[in-house]
């Protein structure tokens, strides 16, 4: 997430609902004396409203993140998610992964206005732009290779992965000039899922979700954000997700590139060309039939020149391309 141009008064009316509970809520748990000073609208998110909340108190000044969930369809399944997200980051807090502390979760909005989670600020930015972008993908491939190497007890796996997408979802775009590419896509993920071995999955790693530090030699990954998806199963899955991000906003062959680079840092994929790209289709099938999902947050953060002419035809040529290397 990155920083909003503006500050917002928490009591205040925001985006079509009150906000005085939250704050009461937040103000409630924090130590004797400390207060909130500024509150700061981030940028980039689509599934929950984030804000950065800045507090002063006797012991100096730090910053905490603020996830609510205020859009109908994601209101009905807060509570999973915001629970979801609550034990992961507590299960992350005895690793090396670079996530946020948990504070306090109100996935139900019994105090709240909106279902809320409280975490602790973590440092660097998002970055999207296409200058550097080979860079982040290695760090990225690495850090997800660390992700799924996390030793997980069975009583502390989360749920089993969901598919984002089904044959009968998939929209392809109406000005398509390769209807068969795309029928042929569909029938590939209208087999029974391949057998694969579990891993512990982010579910929703693309570069969206992953805060940059330092540049040149300096370069780091500074954080990894919002583990509401966070799933158990192939590791495919989540190079898939990754790649087709990366299709998307930085070109095909960035997109194609980005499971050698996770092989290369340690990962390991499946060795059944057809497993693999079931996976890889089945989530590039879930942004048919224009990527808009994430061209708005993205665009937010600057990317304006993503737009749905661009990523549609960056879509399709990254099915082609699925098709002409594991087919």
């Amino acid at each position: 997430m990155s920083e909003g141009e503006g500050t917002d008064g928490m009591g205040t009316d925001l985006a079509g609902g009150g906000w005085g509970a939250t704050r009461s809520w937040v103000e409630k748990g924090l130590p004797a004396a400390e207060r909130i000073e500024q509150v700061v609208r981030l940028r980039g998110g689509w599934t929950s409203q984030m804000r950065r909340l800045d507090l002063s108190g006797p012991d100096g000044r730090r910053s905490l993140v603020l996830r609510s969930f205020v859009k109908p369809f994601y209101l009905r399944h807060a509570e999973g998610l915001l629970t979801r997200e609550a034990g992961i980051l507590r299960l992350l807090g005895d690793t090396d992964v670079p996530a946020a502390t948990l504070v306090a979760v109100d996935a139900t909005a019994q105090h709240c206005d909106h279902p809320s989670l409280l975490m602790s600020l973590l440092p660097g930015a998002v970055r999207l732009d296409d200058e550097g972008a080979e860079e982040r993908a290695e760090l990225l491939a690495r850090q997800l290779v660390r992700i799924h190497q996390l030793p997980v007890a069975a009583h502390q796996r989360p749920r089993a992965y969901q598919a984002w997408t089904s044959p009968e979802r998939v929209s392809p775009p109406e000005d398509t000039r390769r209807p068969e590419l795309w029928q042929r896509a569909v029938d590939v993920i209208r087999l029974d899922p391949p057998e694969h071995q579990g891993r512990f999955l982010h579910r929703d790693f693309h570069p969206g979700n992953v805060l940059f530090t330092g540049a040149g030699e300096d370069l780091r990954i500074s954080g990894v954000v919002d583990w509401v998806e966070t799933s158990w199963g192939p590791a495919d899955l989540d190079v898939a997700h990754c790649s087709t991000a990366l299709a998307l906003l930085h070109g095909v062959p960035a997109g194609m590139g980005f499971a050698d680079r996770y092989a290369a840092a340690g990962g390991t994929l499946t060795e059944d060309r057809a497993a693999h790209l079931y996976w890889r289709l089945l989530d590039a099938l879930g942004f048919a039939p224009d990527a808009e999902k994430v061209a708005v947050p993205w665009r937010e953060l600057g990317r304006v020149d993503l737009t749905a002419r661009v990523l549609t035809q960056r879509l399709e040529d990254y099915v082609h391309a699925l098709f002409a290397r594991y087919a």
